[in-house]
């Protein structure tokens, strides 16, 4: 197929696929863009730095400020330290075994260490003759891997050892990230090859670290006092700053998943406004029906959870579209983070499944329904855009990401188990807390 081919195939799909068209040189003898587009390239810089400020600092705030003071900095450090060691995996092995040509289901190794890209090596953009240069293509997509292993420590915070977090990390993000973000996002993907939807990572970031998240508080166990005594945040005020600085991260990693500053990114920059808004109104509203009061936690949790259901239809839903997936998931994860969380029998702790996972499971399958342009989204029905047939490319996506990562995430609690002594700290430690014994510091001087 010739690069102009590859081109018109992929603008009918996702943006972001487009950049793996920079490794045709290597696998298929056509030509890479051959200009660098200075407006995208800043562009997408600006939305590399934001998703950066999502992880570091407002992950970090938004999950310190949830926790009992005395693990404050235990949890802040987990953040920083998974984020900054996916980044140097994506780095070593991670971006060519994801983006590199391979299997329908995991890519190839010829990119290792970045191994024969330069200053001049260009990925594509939706633009034929166009791309980006391909060093910013690999930090924008290494802080998408971080962020999302950062967000799995949400699950096992308070009781967790750090060696077995990082252990546990590692073999998650080789076993199951890497095959995931290819299936979905390389241009021999089996998702991508479907037609599966998810313009800047709903099964890849979200469905995958709630699925990670809650196998892993299945196995860690949980914390001492857990539906005896009360774990309440300790810091809301931290939590809800962190909120605001993960809506305002977000627009970089939806809209800088168009690669491009065009009418595409426009659109997911407005549905990244939209959705995360309806979806506070559908939180609160739900909470206050169901408890009598508003709480500033369950806000600062709506706009997370609105955020996580526009990921995979910020650039192919309509503005209407993304206002009705917001107050419908908003609603719905209120019943995720308290019904389905006492039927799973897990204390994950910050509720990364009942957010990222069942808001990830509605956005996915959302998607397939208002991409269509009869429900106001971009897909010509006409053109033979089938709702019920995306519907089920989409729940397969979801089913494929819930039974992979699952099982990922067993084995890696098991190897981690045995490896490391145990995946958590012993009783005495999480009585003290873990800021003293696993740091020997406090986040607080009394």
């Amino acid at each position: 197929m010739s690069y102009s081919n590859q081109c018109s195939r992929l603008r009918r799909r996702t943006p972001l696929l487009l950049a793996a068209l920079a490794l045709l040189p290597a696998h298929a003898g056509a030509a890479v863009p051959a200009v660098a587009e200075k407006g995208d390239t800043a562009w997408m810089l600006t939305s590399t730095l934001l998703v950066l400020l999502m992880a570091v600092p407002g992950l970090a705030m938004f999950y310190g400020g949830m926790v009992r003071a005395k693990n404050t900095l235990s949890v802040m450090v987990q953040v920083a330290m998974v984020f900054s060691l996916l980044v140097l995996l994506w780095i070593a092995y991670g971006y060519s075994v994801a983006f590199s040509a391979g299997s329908p289901w995991i890519g190839g190794t010829d990119r290792l260490l970045l191994r024969g890209i330069g200053v001049d090596s260009l990925a594509a953009t939706p633009t034929p003759g166009i791309g980006v240069p391909e060093y910013l293509f690999i930090a924008f997509q290494a802080t998408f891997a971080g962020i999302t292993g950062a967000l799995v420590v949400g699950a096992w915070v308070e009781r967790a050892k750090l060696s077995a977090v990082l252990l546990f990390i590692v073999i998650w993000f080789s076993l199951g990230y890497l095959p995931l973000a290819h299936m979905v996002w390389a241009s021999d993907g089996f998702l991508f090859k479907l037609g599966a939807l998810d313009f800047a990572g709903g099964t890849v970031v979200h469905i995958n670290a709630g699925v990670a998240g809650l196998v892993g508080a299945w196995c860690v166990g949980k914390r001492l006092g857990y539906g005896q005594t009360a774990i309440a945040p300790h810091n809301l005020a931290m939590t809800f700053a962190g909120a605001a600085l993960l809506w305002a991260g977000w627009f970089g990693f939806n809209a800088g998943s168009a690669l491009e500053a065009n009418a595409s990114a426009a659109l997911a920059f407005l549905n990244t406004l939209l959705a995360p808004a309806a979806a506070v109104l559908g939180w609160t509203l739900t909470e206050k029906r169901m408890r009598g009061k508003a709480s500033a936690l369950g806000v600062a949790s709506g706009m997370v959870a609105g955020l996580v259901a526009i990921t995979p239809a910020c650039g192919t839903v309509g503005p209407a579209g993304a206002i009705v997936m917001g107050l419908v998931t908003g609603a719905a994860c209120v019943w995720g983070v308290n019904g389905l969380k006492r039927c799973l029998r897990a204390d994950d702790s910050l509720d990364v499944f009942g957010v990222h996972g069942l808001g990830g499971i509605l956005g996915a399958l959302l998607t397939g329904v208002f991409s269509a342009d009869s429900m106001g989204g971009t897909k010509s029905v006409a053109a033979g855009y089938s709702i019920v047939a995306q519907l089920g490319v989409q729940a397969l996506g979801v089913a494929i990401t819930l039974a992979w990562i699952g099982l990922v995430s067993l084995l890696a609690c098991t190897i981690s188990a045995r490896a490391c002594g145990g995946l958590r700290v012993d009783e005495d430690a999480e009585r003290e807390g873990l800021d003293i014994a696993e740091h020997g510091e406090t986040a607080y001087q009394s």
